[in-house]
């Protein structure tokens, strides 16, 4: 099974214009517990999928009363600058699209 079949929500949005944060807001409590306790979405999978070093991800965080975890990572380009093709960091999400989920 892939992560997206377990989330409800997987989004991802300008935190500022150096940062973007991505929200996994699990379809239920078990699945959220489950995602937690297994260990399956880490730092270093985040880092691996976003080709980038583990001590650069600002944040990553497990937050039971949303059911849902929160990343966030320095915006590869600055929101606006030449080069940069989202704006609003809304398509940042995707590379959690193909994560697949083993028990």
């Amino acid at each position: 099974m892939l992560l997206q079949e377990y989330a409800q929500v997987i989004r991802s949005k300008n935190s500022g214009p150096f940062e973007l944060t991505i929200d996994i807001i699990f379809k239920s409590l078990e699945d959220y517990q489950f995602f937690k306790e297994k260990e399956l979405l880490t730092i270093e999978k985040v880092a691996e999928l976003y080709q980038m070093k583990q001590e650069e991800i600002i944040n990553f965080e497990y937050f039971e009363a949303a059911r849902g975890i929160k990343i966030t990572i320095p915006r590869p380009w600055n929101q606006g600058s030449i080069g940069e093709s989202d704006m609003h960091g809304s398509q940042q999400y995707a590379n959690l699209l193909s994560v697949e989920v083993s028990e």
